[in-house]
């Protein structure tokens, strides 16, 4: 299986507002920076989002390294959120339905098909990836005021 490391950043501007993603994805010695966005949207969303384009760029099964200075989209599956909801009919342990329910679900069929690490990152910090992700991401917004 080929290793493949991908970092991603969300932004928004309010929150909800129009919002952008960005991720980089590595292989050997090949870097591709990819961006998007949504005039209406959530912080959240875009993060999830960022991920969910990174894997579907990929054109087979692959060991991945996501690495994301969101808790949110790193805790989902590093502390097993998605497993619990999923297995509660998508309600929260506070029997709440869970938000951005299709997005995690879209996230979570890729992870059937890629061998993938969440690993959270620190944000706005000394990470040159993360950072390039949060300017792709802050460029993103940018096309769409």
């Amino acid at each position: 299986m080929e290793k493949v490391t991908i970092y991603t950043d969300g932004a928004c501007s309010g929150n909800p507002g129009p919002g952008g993603w960005g991720a980089i994805l590595m292989y050997g010695n090949h870097k591709k920076e990819i961006s998007g966005g949504k005039k209406d949207t959530t912080n959240n969303i875009m993060e999830l989002t960022a991920a969910i384009e990174g894997l579907k760029l990929l054109k087979y099964p692959c060991e991945v390294k996501l690495y994301s200075d969101s808790a949110y989209l790193v805790n989902g599956f590093e502390k097993g959120w998605i497993y619990n909801w999923k297995k509660n009919q998508w309600k929260t342990a506070s029997k709440e339905p869970v938000k951005n329910k299709e997005i995690w679900e879209e996230l979570y069929n890729l992870t059937k098909v890629h061998k993938v690490k969440f690993i959270k990152v620190k944000g706005h910090s000394d990470n040159e990836y993360n950072n390039r992700c949060d300017e792709l991401a802050r460029e993103a917004i940018k096309t769409l005021l």
